[in-house]
């Protein structure tokens, strides 16, 4: 499973970093990224948490 932030929609609510801060966290532009590799099985269902809870359906997780 991976996650993936698209930038050009995130609005930087910083929501996703503090449901799951294992996968996502915020960049210096404000803006949320997930991490680059393979969600951990432990984080997969707190990544998909904070995929419904995305204010304008910025994540993706899969």
């Amino acid at each position: 499973m991976k996650a993936h932030v698209d930038k050009e929609t995130c609005i930087g609510c910083e929501l996703c970093p503090n449901i799951c801060p294992e996968v996502f966290r915020m960049e210096d532009d404000g803006l949320a990224v997930a991490i680059d590799v393979e969600v951990p099985s432990d984080n997969e269902d707190t990544a998909k948490e904070a995929e419904e809870a995305c204010p304008v359906d910025a994540i993706e997780v899969s």
